[in-house]
């Protein structure tokens, strides 16, 4: 198996798995390559919409794919924004639009209470219907500033405070961020079952 379909158009989540796969001479090919139209979101997880996204882009390309769903959860305003992360603001939201209803929604909130996890669910089906999925899920703890830090990453990352690196995720160099995210963690876990259950190591 030489290529997967990323089930996701978000190009920075492209650039972030391309990286994080750069070292197991796999391909990671958009799902933009196959087919325009995204996958419903109907689930009530991040299990349930990544294993959604999943089995649309492998019915669409007819190869294994790989899917993520990812978002923030709140502490203060009881695990919101969620699965609807990607769309807090509305349809077609952009980061600044989030990142700013974000803030109102925590306005007045002290520090300590502002604490906050990024979580990513992922899924892989080496065929759209395949029965025994590869499901990885992880979390990354944090806390929301009062204004925004950084240029680099995408969605809340410049909101996103990693206490004990001092910086938000925004400004976290890339190697350090690719070691320490919810999706880095994950991405772990999946190579881990990838290689007892694909490769039988």
């Amino acid at each position: 198996m030489d290529k997967i379909v990323l089930a996701s158009g978000n190009a920075g989540k492209l650039k972030e798995f391309s990286q994080l796969f750069s070292g197991w001479q796999i391909a990671v090919l958009p799902q933009s390559d196959f087919v325009t139209e995204e996958a419903a979101e109907t689930g009530l997880s991040f299990i349930e919409n990544a294993l959604i996204k999943a089995r649309h882009a492998s019915r669409a390309s007819g190869l294994p794919a790989l899917a993520d769903d990812s978002g923030l959860a709140v502490d203060a305003l009881d695990g919101a924004p969620g699965i609807y992360s990607a769309r807090y603001a509305g349809a077609g939201a952009s980061d600044a639009d989030n990142n700013q209803k974000l803030l109102a929604a925590l306005d007045g909130v002290p520090t300590k209470k502002r604490g906050a996890s990024f979580h990513c669910a992922l899924a892989f089906v080496r065929t759209p219907d395949d029965p025994v999925p590869l499901v990885c899920t992880a979390r990354w703890r944090g806390r929301i500033l009062e204004h925004t830090a950084g240029d680099q990453g995408f969605g809340y990352d410049p909101l996103f405070f990693v206490e004990q690196e001092g910086l938000t995720s925004a400004q976290l160099p890339r190697e350090v961020k690719n070691r320490l995210s919810h999706r880095a963690q994950a991405v772990k876990q999946f190579e881990q079952l990838w290689r007892e259950q694909m490769l039988g190591e």
